[in-house]
């Protein structure tokens, strides 16, 4: 039987770097995948944020998500405009609500979203915002909450600043990992070269290191935030 699964995500490239090949291996078992990423993903480039004059590349940006996200056969992406790397900026309720009307729409069994640990503070917004989102009450249809790691900001994260990521739960993606790496290749302006740790070759390497934790061949990591039998 076929399961909603919806991946929310800070910026454009976080869904295929933190769980794109557990994104494709869904599509291959029928699943009903969703992405939602919240933040814009342009505007911490510039001093003063101005979305006017970053159209064409908001534009082409979009672009890229859908084309990536088609890779790895998503049912639909949806893209917000809250401010990059200005989260923190926002009321949290805000952010919060947002997240409860995806709820809603999506009736989700198992969502994927950020670590609490991570170096970058929208992360650790959209993680906030999510986990209260997925209270248990009564009505909550979410039965398995997952915590990705993004390479650039989970292992940059100093011990003792904040939860270090631990995971404790593994997907096996030996047969998903080159539609991962290949989605990530819709993202080329997103994506940095060698020794660079959001590069092609670290992500790589970073699947293999956790399919070796498991005995595959490659495989995803993630902290299990709950999972309701």
């Amino acid at each position: 039987m076929s399961k909603k699964v919806l991946v929310i995500a800070a910026h454009p490239d976080d869904e295929v770097l933190g769980c794109g090949a557990t994104i494709a291996k869904h599509a291959e078992m029928g699943d009903e995948i969703h992405v939602v990423i919240l933040a814009e993903g342009v505007t911490s480039r510039d001093e003063q944020r101005d979305p006017r004059g970053r159209k064409s590349d908001l534009s082409k940006l979009s672009k890229a998500a859908h084309s990536a996200n088609n890779i790895l056969g998503v049912k639909s992406l949806t893209l917000h405009d809250f401010p990059d790397n200005r989260m923190d900026s926002l009321d949290r309720l805000d952010v919060v609500k947002t997240v409860e009307l995806l709820m809603y729409r999506y009736c989700p069994e198992i969502i994927y979203t950020h670590h609490a640990g991570d170096v970058n503070i929208d992360h650790k917004i959209v993680h906030e915002a999510v986990v209260t989102a997925c209270r248990p009450i009564p009505s909550q249809t979410v039965k398995t909450l997952l915590f990705f790691e993004i390479p650039s900001s989970t292992e940059w994260q100093t011990p003792g600043s904040a939860a270090w990521f631990m995971p404790n739960w593994f997907v096996d993606v030996s047969s998903t990992l080159a539609v991962k790496l290949q989605a990530l290749k819709a993202y080329r302006s997103e994506m940095r070269p060698w020794p660079h740790a959001r590069s092609i070759e670290a992500v790589t390497h970073i699947a293999k290191w956790r399919g070796a934790c498991i005995g595959s061949d490659a495989a995803e990591a993630f902290v299990l935030g709950r999972n309701l039998l």
